[in-house]
């Protein structure tokens, strides 16, 4: 019995032209670009990754997809080998996303025309490697950051400019309280307060910043550590200052001095809230050797709820991280709680053996 004739009933293609190529390689990255922004990232970090694609692109002189390992070993190894760590880290990742994009998209297309393998030419053996851990922040102590508020506070009484003022205070508390980070505060809107939500009102978050460049991830964060006593005191006493229209859509609710073009309150920038809190502290806490930022204050809360009795998890989702490794990150320990927690399985330990020995 004889075998049968198998056929290939694909399309067979000629090989690509240079100027085929030219269009494949143009649609290719359109493409690209447009599934990026389909997937809900920045536009900030679509054009970062273009422009790193761009820049491997002129040293390797062809299309992409015919880089190779040794290409790359090239490429990192000596074209970039002086370069910062965040450049090299950034050219390799928007290398590899875009491999990894050739290979779901065009993988069949690009063999049909060029009888190449689309294959990430990045591998564990050249992967460039992660930076360090950022720098270690150590926030001030409770008692510290208490005498900051106070003596803030007692200034809003007496200062020419008292609804200013008043927004700056209300909006470092509340990040000192629920650790937001400044652009969190600063794009909050009057309707983002759930004051119904839990026991004790929930502030709706829509400004979180995403992983490795993925856009806005929103959370819900509780109104806890007195956040929703400093909330209700700005907005009952200090927004009407800025603004008389509490049910307008999209009204902010830390409000600039400036007017939009329709003469209501624009949005107090972040650069506001960071350059005022680091005046405060050194008004009112002259001992801090460091500026006082609100990534401090951030850390500073996280280190607080912990302290507090608060599980890892409910910071980790309090502060809007990704993975709980983070978080751990932000908990500083201060004066003996190391030693006293030592102390502490000590005494456990031997009350365990009570009775066990003669």
């Amino acid at each position: 019995m004889s075998l049968a004739v198998v056929r290939d009933l694909r399309e067979a293609r000629a090989p690509a032209g240079p100027d085929e190529m030219v269009a494949l390689e143009t649609d290719v990255l359109a493409g690209f670009v447009l599934a990026r922004a389909a997937a809900g990232m920045a536009d900030s970090t679509i054009a970062g990754d273009v422009v790193n694609l761009e820049q491997i692109r002129v040293w390797f002189g062809g299309p992409l997809w015919e880089m190779e390992p040794a290409d790359a070993d090239v490429y990192f190894g000596k074209v970039l080998r002086d370069a910062a760590k965040g450049t090299r880290l950034a050219r390799s990742r928007a290398l590899r996303v875009y491999f990894l994009f050739l290979e779901i998209r065009h993988k069949v297309e690009i063999h049909q025309l060029t009888g190449r393998v689309v294959e990430c030419p990045i591998d564990e053996m050249n992967r460039p490697r992660g930076v360090g851990r950022a720098a270690l922040r150590i926030p001030p102590s409770a008692v510290q950051v208490e005498a900051l508020f106070a003596g803030w506070r007692q200034e809003l009484a007496t200062c020419r400019r008292f609804a200013p003022a008043a927004r700056n205070y209300a909006a470092a508390r509340l990040m000192a309280e629920v650790g937001l980070r400044v652009n969190e505060a600063s794009h909050l809107d009057l309707p983002d307060i759930k004051w119904e939500l839990g026991p004790f009102g929930k502030v709706h978050v829509r400004k979180g910043k995403g992983a490795r460049g993925s856009g806005p991830r929103e959370r819900m964060v509780p109104l806890i550590n007195n956040a929703g006593a400093t909330l209700r005191w700005f907005v009952q006493d200090v927004w009407s200052c800025f603004d008389d229209d509490h049910t307008r859509p999209g009204a902010p609710l830390f409000c600039s001095e400036r007017r939009n073009g329709d003469g209501t309150a624009a949005r107090v920038g972040n650069e506001t809230l960071r350059s005022t809190l680091a005046a405060a502290a050194v008004r009112h806490l002259p001992d801090w050797p460091d500026r006082v930022t609100p990534h401090v204050l951030r850390h500073f809360c996280a280190s607080q709820l912990y302290l507090g009795g608060m599980d890892l998890v409910a910071i980790q989702q309090t502060l809007g991280h990704v993975w709980v490794a983070t978080t751990m990150n932000y908990i500083h320990v201060q004066a003996t709680h190391i030693e006293d927690a030592w102390i502490s399985g000590q005494q456990r330990a031997a009350d365990r053996l009570k009775g066990l020995l003669p």
